[in-house]
């Protein structure tokens, strides 16, 4: 999907090929954004008084999105979607889903869902999911408070063990095996750039992570590069994942956490909470073993 093409991609690409560009100080070239002016309650979200008083509250989530979110039989299923019911439960209130598709880059997605509302159908959710977390990107969107952060995910190569009985692969073989990847992914990037372009031809380009998973399992490709959680979501019993180090990937690995408009600091306190809640009691680690997935924990 496109959250790993330009969502993802437009806060860590900068940083993946040329090494890290941290300065002392995220915000010291920081530009102040005008605010938006006269906006109605139905459009910015609502408090958390209100939401209460509903007794619901609305998450955005990423459409078509496995193991994070998507939708079976009509009924919405992932890592998301069960840490949203958990956010929900904890302000004891139900969970309801608003599926959306990916962007251009990530601020489209936060200004459409968090706190304007697209052209037609104005109405924002009042927290978003799956949000990657960058201090230098915080300052930039001002309008977004972003908090709550759940788990971190990191980038991984599956391979299959019929084609690597012995070594597992690292970049470096893609000179001669092909490798799966997302279509303008941070991988399809890195993989595209490593060793001066020599990987090139030996990348093959998939809509989605699912798609390169499958075209590994039918024996198309001998490795696949990705998010972890992706990755061992599409595993099957004849492969195995690993994470080799990956050299002048400076950001292999992020936070994630959920957005929630600038104006509703209570409800983004509320939420902070019971994520750290469930954290700490371990439900949330939970969730990701329900999926077979490794939880990683966040960087706080």
């Amino acid at each position: 999907m496109r959250l790993a093409s330009f969502a993802l991609a437009a806060i860590l690409s900068g940083l993946t090929l040329a090494g890290p560009a941290w300065a002392a100080d995220p915000c010291a070239d920081y530009v102040p954004q005008p605010r938006p002016q006269n906006v109605g309650r139905d459009v910015v979200g609502q408090e958390l008084d209100t939401i209460v008083e509903q007794g619901h509250m609305l998450f955005a989530v990423y459409e078509d999105y496995a193991p994070y979110s998507w939708q079976e039989a009509g009924q919405p299923r992932g890592v998301d979607i069960d840490i949203a019911r958990l956010i929900a439960e904890d302000l004891g209130v139900e969970a309801r889903f608003k599926f959306v598709a990916a962007g251009e880059n990530l601020e489209a997605d936060l200004l459409t869902n968090v706190w304007k509302g697209g052209v037609i159908g104005g109405r924002v959710s009042n927290v978003m999911m799956r949000i990657p977390y960058d201090s230098t990107f915080a300052c930039r969107v001002e309008q977004v408070v972003f908090t709550g952060q759940y788990a971190a995910e990191s980038i991984a190569i599956a391979y299959t063990s019929a084609a690597y009985p012995d070594d597992k692969p690292v970049p470096a073989y893609f000179r001669f095996d092909t490798v799966a990847v997302e279509n303008d992914s941070i991988s399809d990037f890195y993989l595209s750039s490593f060793a001066g372009g020599q990987l090139r031809q030996k990348v093959q380009r998939f809509a989605t992570m699912a798609q390169a998973m499958q075209a590994m399992a039918e024996g198309k490709t001998n490795a696949a590069m990705g998010p972890l959680g992706q990755l061992e979501f599409g595993l099957t019993k004849d492969g195995g994942i690993h994470q080799p180090p990956l050299a002048g990937f400076a950001v292999s690995t992020w936070t994630l956490g959920v957005a929630v408009n600038f104006r509703y600091r209570p409800l983004s306190y509320a939420v902070d909470d019971a994520v750290n809640a469930a954290l700490s009691d371990g439900r949330i680690a939970q969730i990701y073993q329900s999926y077979g997935l490794s939880f990683q924990p966040p960087e706080r």
